[in-house]
């Protein structure tokens, strides 16, 4: 085989709880989120299996092995991913080339991070015939997450596909569906968050956790009534505000804007970028949608 390809969703995330165990497989988190019909399409070819064009310069920077081990591109862009390279050296010592396309920002909270390294696994699986499990790839990525502090639960939600909650920790891979799909949200997003920074900071951590308790506790006590999806962004907002992930004054007017005109609206976690359940000016069109990470 010279190739193999993956796709996994975008995964917007709207309450999060940190939980930390002895080791990164004990490690995840709880909360709320949902995918959509957008994410990650991954490539993966052995360095053998490079195509050369008429630029040998390229081809020089592309296949010199002593310069590099794994080359990733991102929508053909060279980038470093270590997240994604964390998977690859757990899966093979063979040299690889990953290309990640995505309509979607990495570190805006789409969860993009998440979806390289689960495609990206399913990817060499096939590439290599390692005969590993769905849920086996989907667990060396989510440690590969953790490792780099770059998400705690994003895979476990891609890895199902759909709206979860989440009441034990990711790392156990038991999520609660909730009946809400093919419903579309539009979003906006201004720019990153340095994910690491935040659930690695001991005292931003307790603010979280308190607030994202009190969440699920609300969502709980829905009765089928108000189960809904106004209910649930509402909740969300209130957890943004509560353990002051929210606090960029433009994501805040955003979110204003649209309530004064009808719509529901919170921040995405994390990054400073929003949803909502209505359209406002310069935002874009999603679906949150059921569809799983799978190969191509």
């Amino acid at each position: 085989m010279k190739l193999a390809k993956a796709f996994a969703p975008a995964n917007i995330s709207c309450i999060f709880i940190i939980r930390r165990g002895k080791s990164p497989a004990k490690t995840g988190s709880l909360g709320l989120g949902f995918t959509v019909n957008k994410g990650v399409f991954v490539t993966i070819k052995k360095f053998g299996n490079i195509k050369k064009s008429n630029n040998k310069k390229n081809n020089n920077k592309l296949t010199n092995k002593k310069n590099i081990k794994n080359i990733i591109l991102f929508n053909n862009k060279k980038i470093k991913l270590p997240t994604a390279n964390s998977v690859i050296d757990k899966l093979t010592k063979e040299d690889v080339i990953v290309n990640i396309k995505s309509e979607l920002p990495l570190g805006c909270g789409f969860g993009i991070t998440g979806a390289s390294a689960l495609a990206t696994a399913y990817a060499l699986n096939k590439l290599f015939n390692l005969r590993k499990s769905k849920k086996t790839l989907a667990m060396i990525a989510h440690v590969a997450e953790v490792e780099n502090g770059t998400g705690l639960g994003d895979v476990v939600n891609q890895y199902y596909g759909g709206f979860a909650i989440k009441y034990e920790s990711s790392y156990k891979f038991k999520v609660n569906k909730i009946p809400i799909k093919n419903k579309k949200i539009y979003y906006k997003y201004l720019s990153s968050i340095n994910t690491k920074k935040i659930i690695s900071n001991k005292k931003l951590k307790n603010k979280i956790n308190n607030s994202g308790i009190k969440a699920l506790n609300k969502i709980k006590a829905l009765n089928k009534k108000n189960f809904n999806f106004k209910n649930l962004i509402e909740i969300s907002k209130e957890f943004s505000m509560d353990s002051k992930l929210l606090k960029n004054k433009k994501i805040i007017g955003i979110i204003k804007n649209i309530e004064n005109k009808g719509g529901n609206a919170t921040m995405i976690m994390l990054g400073n970028a929003v949803f909502s359940d209505v359209y406002f000016k310069g935002s874009k069109g999603l679906v949150i949608k059921d569809k799983a990470a799978c190969l191509l």
